[in-house]
């Protein structure tokens, strides 16, 4: 009898067992189990599903019926090529960027898995955390506001929550962190994306970020080898080089990448851009430069770990194949894996270059057993993550995982701490509150707008969300302000009714969302260029408010801290480093005296303030506050 009880309880047991398909989450860590899988899966490949572990495609996140046309071409190229890894973003037109909502990622994601030979490495550019491309994820500033903040605490939640947010979608591999040492204050394309200028802070907050993103689960990315700090040049557009001899690299350029190395990052992204000073004479972009991977990379520092080239689909790297610098035919993945590259990432011509690279083994121009090296790396990393016992993730489980309120709140937390004073003329700040009573109407206006204070909201484009949030905020605290949206297109036209408001407001705040964005170009000096500053409409705009209203005005800065070289008239001048909607509340606390600001440059502003510059200010007390109020 006891013998029957203990089989019913055991056959009752073992479907539920066998049903548990999800992925657990546990630190990233490869066992002798996983090495096992990945010889015995590596033996059963053909050369081509080899090749084609080492493709990671683009897969634009959107909700798709599983029976359409396009999710059936989807399926079909990852089946054709035997794909190993997708890259997940969302649609974009730039600068449009259309961020979905956390539950059409994961079921994308499910599919994919399911329709996958081989377990699928997903990755993603979350940067800021997984609200890059989500809607309703925990809204945390770009890295630069972290090394505002000062905090290493702050790196390690952040890791730590962007793992969970990451992970609970299907995503278990971040691009990220940004190893670079943002030296270069007209960098139009690292700029805010990195901890700072000092290589000992951004050593130490690289190093953290993995060991905590890691330890819950997360794999990792150092980014960009050896270093893309030092450029004026955007590699979306055009190929730059990297100055500085041996001796700077070794003291600004490369302490990053040897900390994300000792701190155990899983890979390590190699840029398109030319490094005399590590590939003396060679005209190889770092990405397909066996000297730099091979020697400086793999050899000097001892990287074992994945090794992957940023997209191959941007200029940096085409230009010089179409110009036929490499000869007539070569082909970009060849070259990179012959480089020693692991990975093909966003090929510009996936069909090409998969049959190149097929046909560089056969040929003997790539010895197979390179290919199997990528390859074990590849499916070692998959193992890491137990892969292979589950790839598919609990999407009932979002709502538990994403966004949770002490994740938002810390998140705010952090934007708070980054804000920093840069220039205080005492006249301004803070502001005062006129009242929160609202309109007895459902619909329609508030107020009309009043003189007392003129906001003038900077964006590329009108049509994005820049700014939104900053207007709900300063509405609620003086509901007649006047708020005005300005983009390139309308400046000049709105210059001379803006300037009037600004000189008959009491005060004015100006509010600069400029970012850096990839493949941005617009005119500066008349030129047209990739630059992370106004344009010249803009800032003609700019120039004529601080012209009539400097001595009122309080210029906030949600991007670039490098703004304000251009306009040395700015005499208040606040920046929090981002412009997601969390930095914009705290630019408004911080407005009105309703936080403490205590944040501290971590770069230089030439001609403007030195790295740990920053006025502190303490929070209004409630007395003041309520002395400042102003009943409607």
């Amino acid at each position: 009898m006891l013998r029957r009880v203990l089989l019913l309880i055991f056959l009752l047991w073992l479907p539920a067992f066998a049903g548990d398909k999800f992925q657990r989450v546990k630190p990233v860590h490869l066992d002798s189990g996983g090495k096992k899988w990945a010889q015995k899966t590596l033996r059963k490949l053909s050369l081509e599903e080899k090749v084609g572990q080492m493709f990671m495609i683009q897969v634009r996140a959107q909700f798709l019926n599983v029976d359409s046309p396009e999710y059936a071409q989807l399926r079909d190229t990852l089946r054709h090529y035997h794909i190993g890894a997708i890259l997940v973003t969302v649609p974009y037109d730039s600068p449009f960027v259309y961020r979905q909502p956390p539950y059409e990622i994961a079921e994308l994601i499910n599919a994919l898995q399911r329709d996958s030979d081989l377990p699928l490495l997903v990755a993603s550019d979350f940067e800021r955390g997984p609200s890059m491309r989500l809607t309703n994820a925990s809204p945390f500033p770009a890295a630069m506001a972290f090394g505002a903040a000062g905090k290493l605490e702050y790196v390690t939640d952040f890791a730590r929550i962007s793992a969970q947010e990451s992970r609970a979608l299907g995503v278990e591999w971040n691009l990220f962190p940004v190893a670079d040492v943002n030296s270069n204050p007209d960098n139009p394309i690292i700029n805010t994306r990195s901890f700072g200028e000092d290589p000992a802070q951004v050593s130490q907050y690289v190093a953290e970020y993995i060991r905590a993103a890691r330890a819950a689960g997360l794999m990792t990315t150092a980014k960009h080898f050896p270093g893309h700090g030092d450029t004026d040049i955007d590699s979306h557009l055009g190929l730059p080089t990297i100055p500085g001899d041996r001796q700077r690299f070794e003291a600004v350029e490369l302490p990053p990448f040897r900390a994300a190395i000792a701190a155990g990052v899983d890979s390590i992204m190699i840029e398109h851009e030319l490094v005399p000073a590590l590939d003396p004479g060679s005209q190889r972009p770092a990405s397909i430069s066996p000297a730099i991977i091979g020697g400086t990379l793999r050899g000097e520092l001892g990287f074992q770990g994945l090794v992957i080239p940023d997209a191959m689909d941007m200029n940096a790297l085409n230009q010089l194949f179409v110009s036929g610098s490499f000869g007539a035919g070569a082909d970009p993945a060849v070259e990179a894996v012959k480089a020693g590259e692991d990975m093909v990432v966003m090929p510009n011509d996936l069909d090409a270059s998969y049959r190149a690279l097929v046909a560089a083994v056969r040929s003997g121009e790539i010895a197979e057993a390179r290919i199997d090296a990528s390859v074990t790396r590849i499916l070692e990393a998959k193992a890491s993550l137990e892969l292979e016992h589950a790839r598919l993730v609990d999407v009932s489980a979002l709502s538990r995982l994403v966004a949770t309120p002490q994740n938002v709140v810390k998140a705010q937390e952090v934007a708070d701490a980054a804000l920093t004073l840069v220039r205080d003329n005492g006249r301004v700040l803070p502001l005062a509150r006129q009242g929160t009573k609202a309109s007895a109407l459902a619909y329609g206006q508030v107020a009309e707008a009043g003189t007392r204070v003129l906001v003038i909201i900077f964006s590329d484009d009108l049509r994005l969300d820049s700014g939104h949030r900053l207007e709900r905020e300063m509405r609620a605290r003086v509901p007649d302000a006047d708020i005005q949206s300005v983009d390139l297109r309308t400046a000049t036209a709105m210059t001379p009714a803006l300037v009037e408001k600004a000189a008959r407001a009491e005060k004015v705040v100006v509010a600069l969302f400029i970012a850096p964005t990839w493949a941005k170009q617009i005119r500066v000096g008349g030129e047209l260029k990739n630059s992370v500053a106004l344009g010249d409409a803009s800032a003609a705009l700019l120039r004529a408010l601080l012209e009539k209203a400097a001595g009122k005005s309080a210029v906030v800065s949600l991007g670039s801290p490098y703004v304000i070289a251009g306009f040395p008239e700015i005499q208040t001048y606040l920046c929090t480093y981002s412009s997601v909607a969390s930095s914009e509340v705290s630019a408004v606390k911080a407005l009105f005296g309703e936080m403490p600001i205590q944040g501290t440059l971590p770069v230089t502003i030439p001609h403007v303030a030195e790295r740990g510059a920053g006025i502190r200010r303490p929070a209004l007390s409630a007395r003041k506050m309520a002395r400042r109020f102003a009943a409607p």
